[in-house]
């Protein structure tokens, strides 16, 4: 990264060629400012953004696979993120995670300029956001998430809600087990817990999280304690108050 009085590297991510064309353009009548690259999604961004490390990414909100947001939490926090998009609805959402500026399309350079000269005073700084606030952003109030997007190495999992079999808290990662894989993402297994839909992802234990489609069976473990065992035979333990939680969905449930 250059730092704050040298030229400012940019990496431009949007779904949109015109899009991408119109920022460049704009950027190359700037001083002092350099685009690293262009990428058309979330997955192309995380990728080329670990290779270049851009100072600053300006980052188009929605787009396919994975969106601004959940790109946002792949990215390393000491890059200043300018979201830039033609929904003025996210606004708030992308301060809360701790974005430099917001950018409603369509706007003149010298609005762009001013995002650059915040992103400039923010480069190098870590970004503060922790994965709750950004699975919030992610999806629509109200509702819950269907996707988990993780990240190993260069590597970008995006697992469907549906095909995650249950997920282990481990201090702040979560081990997620999905499709016989198991995936490790640095969250909480609480936030990971707020954000799904708890008539279909139970807390059984303090340490486990499950989802009831991959629920096989309830049975005894020792004296009087229960264990539940999973579709693929795993057996996880179940405290007391995940009893009652796990009775109460699935009576619920009639």
């Amino acid at each position: 990264m250059t730092g704050p009085e040298g030229t400012l590297s940019i990496l431009i991510v949007d779904d949109e060629e015109p899009a991408r064309l119109l920022l460049r353009e704009m950027l190359d009548a700037m001083p002092d400012v350099r685009v690293a690259g262009e990428a058309a999604n979330g997955l192309e961004a995380v990728g080329l953004a670990a290779r270049e490390a851009p100072d600053v990414v300006l980052l188009d909100v929605q787009m396919p696979r994975m969106d601004g947001f959940e790109t946002l939490g792949l990215l390393d926090p000491r890059i200043a993120v300018v979201f830039v998009t033609a929904f003025d609805e996210h606004a708030l959402r992308a301060f809360e995670v701790n974005a430099v500026d917001y950018l409603l399309k369509p706007f003149p350079a010298a609005r762009l300029s001013e995002a650059l000269g915040r992103a400039r005073a923010r480069v190098g700084r870590v970004r503060d956001t922790d994965a709750a606030a950004l699975s919030a952003a992610a999806r629509p109030a109200g509702t819950y998430a269907t996707r988990i997007v993780v990240r190993d190495g260069p590597r970008v999992d995006v697992l469907p809600v549906s095909q995650v079999q249950y997920a282990r808290g481990q201090a702040d990662y979560v081990e997620l087990v999905a499709g016989g894989r198991s995936h490790l993402k640095q969250q909480t297994l609480q936030s990971l817990e707020v954000s799904l839909d708890p008539a279909q992802f139970v807390r059984i234990h303090r340490s486990f999280l499950v989802n009831l489609a991959f629920l096989k069976r309830i049975e005894p473990w020792g004296a009087d304690s229960r264990q539940a065992v999973m579709a693929d035979g795993v057996e996880l333990p179940i405290s007391r108050a995940g009893l009652t939680r796990l009775n109460e969905v699935l009576d619920g449930r009639g």
